[in-house]
């Protein structure tokens, strides 16, 4: 079964979170992979912007934008499971 969300055909979950919701999960979450110190700062500037956008759009009445940013929000307080899993933990080595 083909699932299509306004007439772009969604592969994954992801993918149809992604084309439902708007919200790209990467910009907010980070890749599964390891990126350089240039492309998180990148990524994380233009979720920044993102992130500003959709909250003037909230308090100017739009509630589809108020939701996408409390998600958007909660996406960059997360650290994939697979990143962490790789020996991305912050403050292990002194505690060892």
């Amino acid at each position: 079964m083909r699932t299509f969300v306004a007439g772009h055909e969604a592969y994954d979950e992801t993918e149809f979170a992604e084309l439902a919701l708007g919200i790209d999960i990467e910009l907010f979450r980070g890749p599964l992979q390891s990126e350089t110190e240039f492309e998180r700062a990148a990524r994380e500037d233009a979720a920044r912007d993102v992130l500003r956008d959709l909250r003037e759009q909230a308090w100017d009445g739009d509630e589809i934008a108020a939701w996408d940013s409390l998600y958007a929000d909660a996406l960059t307080r997360t650290v994939p499971f697979l990143r962490a899993a790789n020996g991305h933990r912050s403050g292990m080595e002194a505690a060892a």
